[in-house]
C-alpha cells in the first residue's frame, strides 16, 4: 500500500472506499437509497472497524475491501463495532463471514460489538451466534485483540 505505517493504511483504506481519509468513508452508489459510513481507528493495539448505516449489496463491496486491507496488512483480530447498523442484508452478513474466515486463517478474527436489530436476527435466525460471539464492550473486545491466543 503506498502509505506509511497506521495512518497512511487507514488512508489508503478510507480512499479506496471511497472515503474522507482517517475520520472514516461514506459509502453508497449514486442514486442509492442506502448509505454506510466506515471508520477504522486504531485503539488500545488493535482496530476497530465502526459501521454506521446500512450493509447491503450496494455497500458490501467496500466494507470488504476495508476487512481485506487490514489483513493484508497484518492486521488479523479485527473489532466490529455494528451499533450503528440500521440494516444488513445477506450480503452484508456474507461480508462478515469470508472476512472472519480470512482472518482465523492469519490466527485472528473479527469480535463484534453492538449486535442488536437486523444484525441480531440474522446470526440467531442462521445459527451463526458462535461464529460471532458477541462482546459486551469495545473494552472486553480490545483486551482479546490484545491477547495473544487465536479465536474464542
Amino acid at each position: 500500500m503506498p502509505g506509511t505505517g497506521s495512518a497512511g493504511m487507514l488512508s489508503d483504506i478510507a480512499a479506496r472506499a471511497g472515503g474522507c481519509g482517517r475520520g472514516g468513508a461514506s459509502v453508497g452508489t449514486a442514486g442509492a437509497m442506502t448509505d454506510l459510513f466506515i471508520d477504522v481507528q486504531h485503539v488500545q493495539g488493535c482496530h476497530v472497524v465502526r459501521l454506521d448505516g446500512e450493509v447491503d449489496r450496494t455497500t458490501q463491496q467496500p466494507l470488504a475491501e476495508t476487512f481485506t486491507g487490514l489483513l493484508q496488512a497484518g492486521t488479523p483480530k479485527i473489532v466490529v463495532d455494528v451499533a450503528g447498523l440500521t440494516f444488513c442484508d445477506s450480503g452484508g452478513l456474507w461480508t462478515l463471514i469470508s472476512s472472519q474466515r480470512q482472518a482465523e486463517e492469519r490466527g485472528g478474527g473479527l469480535r463484534l460489538i453492538g449486535v442488536r436489530g437486523t444484525l441480531a436476527r440474522l446470526l440467531t435466525i442462521t445459527q451463526l451466534v458462535h461464529l460471532f460471539p458477541p462482546y459486551r464492550s469495545l473494552a472486553e473486545a480490545t483486551t482479546w485483540a490484545g491477547s495473544g491466543g487465536g479465536p474464542r
